[in-house]
Order: C-alpha cells, then structure tokens, then sequence
C-alpha cells in the first residue's frame, strides 16, 4: 500500500522523507545578438540570435548543470553578392548562481560547445560542425519569487572549415534573459 501524507511517502509499511524543494533551476529565453570571430565571416559576421537556456541542481550543490540551444542568423552584401551566415550552437556544462541577495542572482558559467556554422554566398552554401568551449556571465532579478529577467554575456568558440577556409564558428553574445525560476 503507498500512501503520501505532506512530505513523508509510505510504501508497504516503509517511511520514505523528501522535500518538495529539494531541487531548483531556471529555464530562461535568450534574445539577443552574436558577432561571429574573424574578417572570413565579412558582411554577415552580426547576428541576431534566440534560444533557450536550462539549469537545474539539487539545493546542496554549489554548482547547476547548464544546457543551452541557440540559434542565429546574419546577412550582408559586398561586391555585389549576397551572403548569410547561421550558426546553431548547443553549450553543456555548469553555472555557480549566487543565490545571497534577495532578487538579485549573478551567475557565471562554461562548459563544452558543439557549433554548427553554415555560410551561403549567392545561394551556394557549406555548412560544418566544430567541438570547443564556451563561457558566460550575467545578472537576473526574480520577480514574484518566481519570474526571471536579465542580462547576460557570453564567448563561444569551435574551429570549422568551410570551402576550404578555417572559421571560429563562435563568437561574442549579448542578450536578455526572459524566464522561470523553480
């Protein structure tokens, strides 16, 4: 027989006490732009960039496990041709949230990135996937015990090769942070 009272769970005459809070996080929606490294990625090297971002820890760790998706997109012109530029990128690691202030929750983080980046010229594209790192920085405030909004900075970086020049698939990010605190 299972039977739930509060905090304390019974099954075939066994005691078993959790809390309810034992784990926090945030799921927050990234806005936000990405300036890609290096001339090679010239007119389309800014982007406008969104995603989403999850970090979750049990409340006696000192650190969150951090996974983000990203998406972005540029374009530009020069001599005449067109080109656009998109990267996707997807960020595994871990973030340290002081959690001291009342509202006010800094955070720093990095970990390993996987980046796909695709460059098109004129309708002829290549696209390429490259493994390196990734490091972050911000602020958000928690509103009504639960809602977040923020800031926050970002580097990437992986190495890809596209017609048959080496690129850093990462960049600079600078966005807005919009989502919910558990």
């Amino acid at each position: 027989m299972i039977a739930i009272a509060g905090s304390e769970v019974s099954a075939f005459g066994q005691s078993f006490f959790f809390e309810e809070s034992d784990w926090t996080g945030n799921v927050n929606f990234f806005l936000g732009a990405k300036a890609l490294y290096g001339d090679e990625w010239e007119p389309a090297d800014k982007q406008g960039e969104f995603g989403i971002e999850v970090d979750f820890k049990p409340q006696s760790w000192s650190v969150s496990i951090a996974l983000e998706l990203l998406r972005g997109s540029g374009e530009g012109t020069s001599g005449g041709a067109d080109f656009e530029s998109k990267t996707s990128e997807i960020n595994f690691g871990v973030r340290t949230i002081w959690d001291q202030f009342p509202r006010m929750r800094p955070f720093v983080g990095g970990g390993i990135s996987i980046i796909r980046g695709e460059l098109s010229a004129n309708r002829i594209s290549e696209a390429r996937i490259g493994f390196g790192l990734w490091l972050c920085g911000g602020i958000y405030w928690t509103l009504a015990d639960h809602y977040n909004i923020g800031l926050e900075v970002k580097f990437s970086s992986a190495e890809i090769n596209l017609f048959d020049v080496d690129y850093n698939a990462g960049g600079g990010h600078f966005g807005l942070l919009i989502g919910y605190h558990w």
